[in-house]
């Protein structure tokens, strides 16, 4: 008899009918699936492409979603991208006139962008709610002026000592 398997919870965030090929969407989510949350927002930063602000709308999306769901509270530095798609959404057809009275079609494509997160297996539990701030208004201790540090010598010889060694 097969094991059954829980079902994993994940946390999903939508960006829809965004004016992006669902092509070149693709080859930025491909970069960042599997990996944690930290990572890849460092990756779409320092991503080239257009796809990747939008993409980091949704991851961030996902994560606030993550963060603030009554049921899970886990935390955004904990997670994991689970899973990571780009559908294609509804084609914009125009065209352009061209010489001779003849047209020429524009594809203007759309897509739909879904980013999917899950618990990072080897996180800990959820998160708990932070503890307050103590409120001492104490300074921290300064320095003892009195003990007082010989200063050390540098460890490059002067040039006139050099040009002595050397004759």
């Amino acid at each position: 008899m097969a094991a059954k398997q829980t079902p994993e919870q994940v946390v999903r965030a939508e960006a829809k009918w965004v004016r992006l090929s669902a092509r070149k969407a693709r080859v930025v989510l491909a970069n960042i699936r599997g990996r944690s949350v930290p990572e890849a927002r460092t990756i779409l930063a320092f991503t080239q492409r257009a796809a990747a602000i939008e993409i980091e709308k949704v991851l961030r999306s996902a994560v606030a979603n993550a963060e603030t769901n009554p049921l899970l509270h886990w935390n955004g530095d904990d997670l994991v991208i689970s899973a990571t798609y780009a559908d294609e959404g509804p084609t914009l057809k125009r065209w352009k006139p061209r010489a001779r009275g003849r047209v020429n079609r524009i594809f203007k494509r759309t897509c739909h962008i879904t980013i999917e997160l899950a618990q990072n297996p080897k996180a800990g539990t959820t998160r708990t709610p932070r503890a307050a701030a103590p409120t001492t208004t104490e300074a921290p201790a300064p320095a003892q002026a009195s003990e007082k540090q010989p200063a050390e010598k540098p460890k490059r010889a002067s040039r006139a000592k050099k040009k002595e060694a050397v004759a």
